[in-house]
């Protein structure tokens, strides 16, 4: 499936991606399930890890930072847009090991449930690229492990908001 791009990454220090990688202890992190019109916004992760796949919009808490306002912060910074946030959705754990199963990195994820609220949308920061997605075109993407479940979570409580 092609999906509409909006491009314009811009490099991140390595030294960023350094920090990341072999944690000493997990790294607390922020996603948004944005939902507007029965689509959801996706980016393209611009580097690793996973380079190249679809993913919620979000990142790491800053010390000292709000869950809700690094939620608000990383969202402005990869895609443009200001969000309402209307509750958290799901805590996921994402543990990536490396060939010898040792933990090369360990995020705890936070995914509340947005809608859009303002800015103009546009991939930036980390992102490659940001697409709106149906829930038919989501078959047809590389997007990461336990992402495809909490959006169908997500689909389901914009349905029907007494559930989950």
């Amino acid at each position: 499936m092609e999906l509409p791009r909006i491009g314009g990454a811009v490099p991140v220090s390595r030294d960023v991606e350094k920090s990341r990688r072999y944690p000493s202890r997990p790294i607390l992190g922020v996603g948004a399930l944005i939902i507007d019109n029965g689509r959801i916004l996706l980016v393209e992760r611009g580097r690793e890890p996973l380079k190249g796949w679809w993913s919620l919009p979000g990142g790491v808490l800053e010390a000292g930072e709000r869950l809700e306002e690094a939620l608000r912060r990383e969202v402005r910074e990869e895609t443009g847009l200001e969000i309402e946030i209307l509750r958290l959705l799901e805590v996921f754990e994402r543990i990536m090991l490396d060939d010898a199963g040792v933990p090369e990195y360990h995020y705890v994820l936070m995914d509340y449930l947005c809608r859009p609220a303002g800015g103009d949308l546009c991939a930036a920061d980390d992102a490659s690229c940001v697409a709106w997605v149906d829930e038919v075109g989501l078959k047809d993407l590389k997007i990461t492990e336990g992402t495809p479940a909490v959006i169908v979570r997500a689909f389901e409580c914009i349905r029907m908001p007494e559930v989950g």
